[in-house]
């Protein structure tokens, strides 16, 4: 399914109306469509600015979230990007137009074969997607120059913090999950690391280990 203009002008408005700025964040949102990643009685609420479910349980982000989240990320095109919480693919594929290589994982072999046929749907070649438990991040890969979290934790997994390169920048929901939760830029400077606070969130919790099959 293709949006046609209108529902794409709409769909930018949205991104901007929420404070998604950034002109190569809303280049690549306008150019990965996101009705590849919803499917069945959903499909036709693509182009919403809200989140919708997608399979295990899980839900695809609202876009403006993803924007924003993207933006704060700061990513240029020479970063190797981490990613935890697969989901449906969006959030990864958004990223593949902004940096050199993208790595996502989630515990959900399932939402990584499925987005990994949308990875395929539009050629993005520089992405690479694993079924592991995301709260170890990928050792065997880092350091990182960017981390995107997807889904909550009660405190930034220091597993993740350690595998920031120095000047690297995480950004990761942070609270309980049956609350409010914060999202958090946390930059790893030489002597630890500096955490702003950039908005209230509601994501899914962090969980540890593999996803049922």
């Amino acid at each position: 399914m293709t949006p046609d203009a209108e529902a794409k002008m709409q769909f930018l408005f949205a991104l901007r109306s929420k404070g998604v700025m950034d002109k190569r964040v809303l280049e690549a949102m306008e150019k990965i469509d996101r009705g590849v990643f919803v499917t069945g009685v959903f499909s036709e609420r693509a182009y919403e600015d809200m989140p919708l479910p997608i399979a295990c349980g899980q839900t695809i982000s609202q876009p403006s979230v993803v924007g924003l989240m993207t933006q704060a990320l700061d990513v240029d095109p020479r970063h190797k990007v981490l990613e935890i919480g697969t989901g449906s693919g969006y959030q990864a594929a958004v990223l593949s137009q902004l940096a050199r290589r993208v790595y996502t994982v989630d515990r959900h072999k399932r939402l990584v074969t499925q987005a990994q046929e949308a990875f395929d749907t539009l050629q993005l070649t520089n992405i690479t997607a694993f079924s592991s438990d995301g709260t170890r991040g990928l050792s065997d890969q880092a350091p990182f120059d960017r981390i995107l979290v997807t889904a909550a934790a009660e405190d930034p997994p220091s597993p993740l913090l350690n595998q920031l390169k120095i000047g690297g920048i995480m950004v990761v929901p942070v609270g309980q999950s049956d609350a409010v939760q914060a999202l958090i830029k946390v930059t790893r400077l030489e002597t630890g690391f500096s955490y702003d606070e950039l908005r209230q969130v509601r994501f899914v919790p962090l969980i540890e280990g593999m996803g049922p099959e």
